[in-house]
């Protein structure tokens, strides 16, 4: 039985640490601009580094005894764009880490970023190689490479890595305009996202709320740009808001963890805002945000639990 479950975890698992870390830096974020101590997100953190722990070590022991599942989730025309959460989620624990463990966080993001570049180009060049696709299989799950490498310069800035963070901002920017335009054209002219992936929706608030923090790391502040990404996260946050009431009524199944990191993300991007600003809207906007994203990690994890215990996150599709 156990060696059936380890055959059959999912690669998507690791946006369950993606959420989890950005709802940890968002915790943070909350208790500085209310000036609380940072107890909430201490204990979040170190859960967060007991889960990422069991999936790593878990994937990784799916990988070295079970080679052609892992095969068969990276040719997956869907699943290949959850392979890149793996880098982000090591990026997001240097972030989480960059604080209280500086030389880890180092450590950590010197590790991730290669990995990042190497998933980056392993899964472009997946989808642009003999491969069919078809407009079925796009989805926002495609914007996670791209998520991935805005991620990067959140903590390469402060480590010192200007260049490097300036080309992964680059790269990042640009694949999430380019994929941006093809998911709209898929959403709009196309069938309607199956059931299990219409929660991969809320993702699209993730690329301009991250690409907010990266940019005014890079550029030392708040310009024009930075307010053009910020507004658009907003946008977006609308769009899914709509769409929520819908959402809610499906089954559950891990694709609901795509609402955590990219809601922490628009947390995050508020605070900062209101911080670099002063602006108390934005600083309502993101307290707001932050309990509504209290409400959403505790919603999964509840229902995560329940799923673990009835035996369905680990089966064959």
């Amino acid at each position: 039985m156990a060696e059936s479950r380890l055959q059959h975890m999912p690669v998507t698992l690791f946006t369950v640490v993606m959420g989890l870390c950005g709802f940890t830096l968002a915790l943070r974020a909350g208790e500085a601009a209310l000036g609380l101590g940072h107890v909430a997100s201490a204990v979040t953190h170190w859960f967060t580094m007991g889960i990422f722990a069991a999936i790593a070590l878990g994937y990784l022991a799916k990988l070295l005894r079970h080679p052609g599942a892992v095969q068969a989730e990276w040719q997956h025309p869907v699943k290949l764009a959850f392979f890149p959460a793996i880098s982000i989620a090591l990026v997001l624990m240097s972030i989480v880490m960059l604080a209280p463990y500086p030389g880890l966080a180092r450590a950590m993001w010197l590790v991730a970023v290669p990995m990042q570049l190497a998933l980056t180009l392993a899964v472009v060049n997946g989808w642009i190689s003999a491969r069919a696709f078809q407009h079925g299989h796009l989805s926002p799950a495609w914007f996670i490479p791209a998520v991935g490498n805005v991620i990067v310069a959140i903590a390469g800035v402060p480590l010192g890595y200007i260049e490097i963070s300036w080309f992964f901002t680059s790269v990042g920017l640009i694949f999430w305009i380019v994929m941006l335009v093809l998911v709209m054209n898929r959403l709009i002219f196309h069938d309607p996202l199956p059931e299990r992936l219409q929660p991969s929706l809320v993702i699209l608030i993730a690329p301009p709320s991250v690409g907010y923090l990266a940019w005014v790391a890079l550029v030392g502040g708040v310009d024009e740009f930075a307010r053009v990404l910020l507004n658009c996260a907003y946008l977006f946050t609308l769009i899914v808001a709509v769409q929520l009431p819908k959402l809610l009524k499906l089954p559950f199944s891990l694709a609901f963890w795509a609402l955590s990191f990219p809601v922490a993300g628009a947390v995050l991007a508020s605070l900062a805002h209101a911080q670099m600003t002063g602006s108390a809207g934005h600083r309502l906007i993101g307290l707001a945000l932050l309990a509504v994203l209290c409400v959403i990690i505790a919603g999964l994890i509840w229902r995560t639990g329940r799923a673990l215990q009835a035996g369905a996150i680990f089966q064959p599709d």
